[in-house]
């Protein structure tokens, strides 16, 4: 595959607060840390220093994890033993447990963490990167994860969810993993993807184990290491962050006051704090904890437990794996447990991690630099040879689609398809008229500006139906265009928002995984184009 790079403000595509904040907007520079760039991850390890995480439990519980499914990750394995030293720090990327993988994006996450980790191994030839992929297990919105999109059908798990995703049992996925290996085909690629999620969600009781295995099956050789923070050991190092949270609502009044300034400033808020940011977490359900202030309790939502103050701290140091994080919590625990420099996410990701810098300053835990994951459009043969039969560019398809018609029939008619001239004199003469009716009754002069008005519409419209009338002399090249749009934009959307990788991987195989990771180039925060 070859690559070009395009502005992400080129593509039309993304929020006003990620290309302010990719362009270093100074607004923005009260609400992170260092900036991404080569220079600064010196600055950042030494932050990180500073701050001590329990490495052996780290790398101890990691290899509980895995298990058997190490048998063939020596890289992993290795880059877990790792993680004991010192001088050993991790990139991190996280996403919900979307079944196959889901959107493209997903893909695009882990292979951006991998190649950022490399690029810092050259430069800092004294110190260790491995790459993270921290499983959203706590996450419940399933909803969210529950299909995924191939030759553009719908492929759903449907059942009814309980508790965190992932603690979901995979007992009922059979017929949801035979339709999604029936539509891969026929191919040696196809049958190894098929035979990886085949084993991943059908030899795997719960849903963050499957994911797991899958998630290995495919990045393994790079030395990804994947991470389920859903475990009493882990939580037992947040347990101090969870009282003062629940207790003192810090985090609500610190994260309320980055919102409201960032709000001034004009950027939507992507998420909102609440007085008590964690849920109550069986494996029955999640459900919010709330304080009763007239009965000065604590009371899970939808259930009939209560605590008082005491008996709260008690459970949660006895039992703090059943106190699970919400959406702004989530990353101080990552950073707890980890010894992490840098973030990598989508934009809106990066978005609300921006409201959350003076939450991490009052815990006094270091904030994580904050990188857009590489976003691309993959075309192929077909798609290369359309573009460049018409004449267009990688960058112009991301233009409204009427749009790129009307312009590709104006630049290929061989009629004229605008009447400026003769508006221009047609502009002149009502000036003329203008000033005569002026010297008769100057009130008159507004009905005068009116007609003209209603007459530029209707020239206007007369143009508009020009360009229709010559398109049906490019009917083909119309065609063509509608093809390559819903081919890299399908549903109008991105190809990376609503299409999965699994016929991308029948096509290349693990070459895929690789060419992203060598084509990609993280810190230069452009728009990837393969083609």
């Amino acid at each position: 595959m070859k690559a070009t790079y395009i502005n992400y403000s080129d593509t039309n595509s993304f929020s006003k607060t990620l290309i302010d904040y990719i362009a270093k907007d100074k607004k923005l520079s009260p609400f992170y840390g260092h900036y991404p760039a080569l220079e600064n991850f010196g600055k950042q390890i030494t932050d990180r220093k500073k701050v001590k995480v329990d490495r052996g439990l780290l790398a101890s519980e990691l290899l509980k994890q895995y298990g058997q499914t190490l048998h063939d990750g020596e890289l992993v394995k290795a880059n877990i033993e790792k993680l004991k030293s010192e001088n050993t720090f991790t990139i991190t990327t996280g996403h919900q447990l979307n079944i196959f993988t889901g959107p493209l994006y997903f893909i695009f996450k882990i292979a951006s963490t991998i190649k950022l980790c490399q690029d810092l191994a050259a430069q800092y030839p004294d110190c260790h990167f491995v790459p993270v992929y921290w499983m959203a297990t706590e996450d419940h919105d399933f909803p969210e994860i529950n299909h995924t999109t191939l030759l553009n059908e719908n492929i759903k798990w449907d059942t009814n969810p309980v508790s965190a995703t992932g603690r979901m049992n995979t007992a009922s996925m059979a017929r949801t993993v035979r339709k999604y290996q029936r539509m891969l085909g026929v191919s040696p690629n196809a049958d190894k993807l098929a035979y990886l999620t085949e084993k991943a969600y059908l030899e795997h009781k719960c849903l963050s184990d499957a994911t797991r295995y899958l998630v290995h099956g495919l990045f393994k050789e790079f030395g990804l290491v994947i991470v389920d923070a859903d475990r009493k050991v882990f939580k037992d190092t947040f347990k101090d962050i969870m009282k003062k949270d629940i207790l003192e609502q810090h985090s609500f009044e610190e994260i309320a006051k980055t919102t409201k300034q960032l709000e001034k400033l004009g950027y939507e808020p992507q998420v909102h704090a609440r007085e008590i940011n964690f849920f109550y977490l069986t494996d029955e359900y999640r459900e919010r904890i709330i304080k009763d202030g007239e009965k000065d309790e604590y009371q899970v939502l939808n259930t009939d437990i209560t605590f008082s103050a005491s008996a709260l701290q008690e459970e949660i140091d006895q039992h703090p794996e059943r106190f699970s994080p919400n959406v702004v919590m989530r990353p101080l625990y990552q950073e707890v447990l980890l010894p992490n420099l840098c973030y990598i996410g989508g934009g809106a990701e990066v978005a609300y991690w921006l409201q959350l810098k003076s939450n991490f300053q009052h815990y006094g835990i270091p904030f994580p630099m904050l990188l857009p994951r590489n976003s691309a459009v993959i075309s192929n043969e077909n798609l290369d040879y359309k573009v460049f039969k018409l004449n267009l560019s990688f960058k112009s398809i991301f233009k409204n689609t009427d749009e790129l018609k009307k312009e590709y029939v104006r630049i290929h008619s061989k009629n004229r398809l605008n009447l400026l001239d003769e508006w221009n004199d047609l502009n002149d003469i009502f000036e003329r008229i203008k000033d005569r009716i002026g010297k008769i009754d100057a009130t008159l002069k507004p009905s005068t500006e009116a007609i003209k008005t209603n007459l530029h519409r209707a020239i206007q419209n007369l143009e508009k139906k020009m360009v229709k009338a010559d398109k049906q002399n490019f009917d083909n090249a119309i065609h063509q265009i509608d093809h390559i749009k819903e081919a890299l934009f399908p549903n109008g959307v991105l190809q990376e928002r609503n299409q999965n990788f699994g016929l991308l991987y029948v096509k290349y195989g693990d070459q895929l995984i690789r060419e992203l990771i060598h084509v990609f180039r993280p810190l230069d925060m452009k728009f990837t184009i393969l083609y």
